[in-house]
């Protein structure tokens, strides 16, 4: 009989819903019932793509003799990480405090009062390497709620009391200048890895955030050593097994230094933020890898994340069937010598496992190799090559497909709706910029109330019940501003507006600090507050780049002084971990360069007028906002009192409130920018 998650919209509790675990969703009601019961409560925090979550799922909470030890002793409470990330980043600081570590499945126990007082992440069903059984676990913490009560409490009350004493770092008065951007240059220099690109060492995760760093840097500053460091990591994981050699997209992270064997699960935010990243990387170099892969990517987010309804899907899975009904990880994406053999034929099948990397022994697990593009691989016959690729695509698709986590969140889309816009606009697929318009759209439709207050998730077109938060106010509004640009559509620019004033009134702290959740959301024991950039911008700094952007827009001193005020964080930490606060320091950039803010002015008809908007498009310049239409035109603050000149499309370049004179020579807006 299905428990209480039968009706909730999360994916990932539905994959919970048929568990002999009487499990509740994150409610005030299921704390009374513990209350009630005077039982603690079993808190288990997951998400849908999640290996280890799967297979504790299966161990424990599908066993009936675990699972009524878990009903008989505990209110057993299930969340969705990506519903609620302000609850699995509050116990996730509590874990991380009391073990020095964390991760995902989060096993956390709390007082009917929601307080922490023992904490795990995955249990296996037997004790095995030093791990005591889930089982064990449960009985030892039911004896010790029964027999040691008062020391019970006092665990939690001290936890409590140091998360509400933990304050930031705000780096005191006043922005990151030249010599902490230079000096998050030097650190990452040290962290580099000369050899393999990327930074440290396995898990190896792909550094997105510090990639648009480095190439705004470069913008800037000329710095030779940013953009090689940025260009030799996108070659690098292009050509590795994180990458989906066949259908485009991004694996979540190589579990090796050299990018070879993925963690095969792929996130509709990795692929967003990488998908802009190899744009930028285009814009900085005309690179015909970084064109390619960004396209790919773009089209891997259309053909594999895009809903029915127009919106982007969370995740797929890392796991599939392999064809003899197990379930097991890079099933979908591994190949052997011999499965190339039965697609291709032994001539095609050679030179497939030779360009590939395709090896006997295996790159990854029971011989299988993970599909690369091998540096020594020497030139091929490239319609050869493109025939074997649709070939072994083809036949990858009469594979059973991973799972899909079909909620849309909103703070991913607007991530992925900034990289299509820009994407298609930078290599004219309309096609492109369209999806990121339905996107934009559903997004309004959907998750945006009549007072612009944002929904988190929805699923098949319906509104969860989980509140925005810093994260989705600001990447929607990343999102709408980056589609304003490339349509110039200025309504896109004003629901941007409504989104981030709603951050000024509702997010801010003293000292230009940012709360990660609303000031009347839910109550928990902590409010969370991480400026940090984690495998997503945070929503502080994506919070300040879309604010910066907004006032270089419309003027509003508000939002700029807003924007100053969140970077103060980047001047104390950008220098001492800049892997960790790379939208941050990406932001930064586009600060120390003006913002500049062009106007480009015509009938947009004219081709001169197109050529313009293009240049002004290709730009290098870190941050820099774009506004076109005709002259006078209503639909941006940019376009007041822009005429043509000498009657021809014009375009208007501004920095530090300082306007250089228009030009109409696309070659002179090229130099300018």
């Amino acid at each position: 009989m299905p428990n209480r998650l039968a009706h909730e919209t999360s994916p990932y509790l539905l994959q919970h819903a048929d568990n002999p675990v009487d499990w509740w969703p994150w409610s005030a009601e299921a704390f009374e019932e513990a209350r009630r019961r005077d039982v603690p409560v079993l808190l288990s925090v997951g998400y849908s793509s999640c290996h280890w979550c799967h297979v504790m799922a299966h161990e424990s909470f599908e066993d009936d003799a675990t699972a009524a030890l878990v009903n008989d002793n505990f209110v057993a409470v299930k969340v969705d990480r990506e519903e609620r990330p302000d609850v699995d980043a509050v116990y996730m600081e509590a874990v991380q405090a009391a073990t020095g570590q964390g991760g995902w499945p989060m096993t956390v126990f709390l007082t009917p009062d929601a307080a922490p007082f023992y904490f795990g992440t995955y249990f296996p069903p037997e004790p095995r390497h030093g791990m005591p059984s889930f089982p064990e676990v449960l009985e030892g913490v039911k004896d010790a709620w029964a027999g040691r009560r008062e020391e019970v409490a006092e665990v939690a009350d001290r936890i409590v009391k140091d998360l509400a004493g933990r304050s930031l770092a705000y780096g005191g008065d006043g922005v990151p200048g030249e010599e902490e951007l230079a000096g998050a240059l030097l650190a990452l220099t040290r962290e580099y890895d000369a050899t393999r690109g990327g930074f440290g060492g396995a898990p190896k995760f792909p550094p997105s955030m510090v990639l648009e760093f480095l190439l705004r840097h470069h913008a800037r500053t000329g710095s030779e050593g940013a953009l090689q460091m940025a260009a030799d990591t996108c070659e690098a994981m292009a050509r590795g097994g994180i990458y989906d050699q066949l259908g485009g997209g991004f694996a979540r992270y190589a579990v090796d230094r050299a990018w070879v064997v993925p963690h095969f699960e792929k996130m509709l935010y990795d692929n967003a933020l990488l998908c802009r990243v190899y744009a930028h990387l285009w814009k900085a170099t005309g690179s015909d890898l970084a064109r390619r892969v960004a396209l790919e990517t773009a089209d891997f987010l259309v053909r594999e994340l895009r809903t029915p309804e127009g919106g982007f899907a969370s995740a797929l899975d890392a796991d599939s069937d392999d064809g003899t009904g197990r379930h097991v990880e890079g099933a979908y994406y591994v190949w052997t010598p011999s499965q190339l053999t039965e697609v291709l034929g032994a001539e095609d099948a050679a030179l497939a496992a030779a360009h590939y990397g395709v090896t006997e022994d295996g790159t990854f697990e029971h011989g299988s190799s993970v599909l690369q593009l091998p540096q020594e691989a020497g030139p091929a016959d490239a319609d050869r090559i493109a025939s074997i690729a649709a070939r072994l695509l083809a036949a990858r698709e009469e594979r059973e497909r991973p799972g899909r986590d079909d909620k849309v969140v909103a703070a991913w889309n607007g991530l992925a709706i900034a990289a299509l816009a820009e994407t298609g606009a930078l290599f004219e697929r309309r096609d492109l910029v369209e999806r990121a318009t339905e996107a934009a759209e559903l997004l309004v439709r959907v998750h945006m109330d009549e007072t612009a207050r944002l929904t988190r998730t929805s699923k098949d077109g319906r509104a969860g019940t989980n509140a925005g938060v810093l994260e989705d106010y600001a990447d929607v509004a990343e999102g709408f501003l980056a589609l304003a640009a490339v349509t110039g559509e200025g309504a896109w620019l004003e629901f941007a507006g409504f989104l981030l004033d709603i951050v000024l009134d509702r997010f801010t702290a003293e000292g230009g600090a940012l709360y990660d959740t609303a000031h009347d959301a839910e109550t928990l024991i902590r409010r969370p507050q991480d400026p940090t950039d984690n495998a997503a911008p945070s929503g502080w700094t994506a919070a300040a780049g879309a604010l910066l952007s907004y006032a270089a827009h419309t003027g509003s001193e508000a939002h700029r002084a807003a924007a100053e005020g969140a970077l103060g964080v980047v001047k104390a930490l950008g220098p001492r971990a800049p892997r960790f606060i790379g939208w941050g320091l990406a932001v930064a950039e586009a600060l120390l360069d003006g913002p500049r803010e062009i106007a480009v002015v015509g009938d947009a008809a004219d081709p001169a007028f197109r050529e313009l908007r293009r240049t002004a498009l290709a730009a290098t310049t870190p941050g820099a906002v774009l506004a076109t239409g005709a002259p006078g035109g209503e639909e941006f603050p940019l376009l007041k009192d822009r005429p043509l000149v000498a009657g021809a499309p014009a375009a208007y370049v501004c920095r530090h409130f300082t306007c250089d004179a228009p030009v109409t020579d696309p070659a002179e807006l090229r130099r300018k920018l």
